[in-house]
């Protein structure tokens, strides 16, 4: 059997909201309730959270979980979490992002599960069914397309696929996407909807050799136009295994969603 390790890449500063990992929610900081979702998960063989900051090393010592100081210099959370796996024995790393305290044990075990399951998975990661239309045209919202065999073809930060028959775009209607800010004249096939389009959830599972080797590759083309780290790994041939989830989740980046999060239901902390 693999070794799984869950590692947690978890910096202090941040531009829209410095020391969220520290925020207060729910009476615990948002980086204990992260890792103590890490832990419960059935495949995960060890947890760690990879910081560049003391403060966050001593907050998860405080709640005895385990931390590593890394290099302040990592320009993203694989970087940090490549350095952190070097010091480890484990065959799996998976990323689970420091500010996503709604993440659910199951989903690191489904992560995981995918690299056990097929020799073929270098990189494995989650999507959701997306049900509503704003979100599709959103360029918040990371969709993905996959081949017949689950493999990911393309993310985008663009409605993809675009179904050229069933929607029309024209600049002067009224019906408006609050996120894109674009004007939008849809005509929407319901029937169509539930099985196209997919919102990518940011967990991603690595064999450790496979981590190592993403980590050495510079920024590609398609990664710096949208701003996605995903599209390095695809523009390099390596292949990235999508499981559908019915679960979601989001990430903390602003006091505002601090606010939200304290409201949110999905899932009781």
């Amino acid at each position: 059997m693999l070794k799984a390790a869950v590692i947690i890449p978890a910096r202090y500063y941040s531009s829209r909201f410095p020391g969220k990992p520290l925020a207060t929610l729910k009476g615990k900081t948002v980086i204990q309730h992260v890792y103590e979702q890490a832990t419960a998960a059935k495949l995960a063989d060890a947890v760690l959270v990879a910081t560049d900051d003391r403060r966050i090393f001593d907050a998860v010592s405080s709640f005895g979980g385990k931390a590593v100081m890394t290099s302040v210099s990592h320009a993203s959370g694989s970087d940090r979490i490549a350095e952190a796996a070097g010091g480890i024995e484990c065959d799996c790393i998976v990323n689970v992002q420091g500010d996503e305290p709604f993440i659910r044990p199951e989903m690191i075990d489904d992560v995981i599960g995918l690299l056990y399951n097929d020799e073929d998975v270098s990189i494995s990661t989650l999507a959701k069914r997306i049900t509503d239309i704003d979100e599709i045209f959103s360029p918040n919202v990371v969709k993905v397309v996959m081949n017949g065999e689950g493999f990911a073809m393309y993310f985008s930060r663009a409605p993809i696929p675009f179904c050229r028959d069933e929607w029309k775009i024209r600049q002067e209607s009224r019906v408006t996407s609050q996120e894109s800010g674009n004007k939008y004249n849809l005509t929407l096939n319901s029937k169509l909807l539930t099985p196209m389009w997919f919102k990518h959830i940011g967990i991603y599972g690595f064999r450790k050799n496979t981590l190592k080797a993403f980590t050495s590759l510079k920024e590609s083309r398609l990664e710096h136009i949208e701003r996605l780290e995903q599209l390095r790994a695809l523009e390099a041939g390596m292949r990235i295994k999508v499981k559908i989830t019915e679960h979601d989740t989001f990430g903390i980046d602003t006091m505002e969603d601090l606010r939200k999060a304290e409201e949110w239901q999905n899932i009781s902390l």
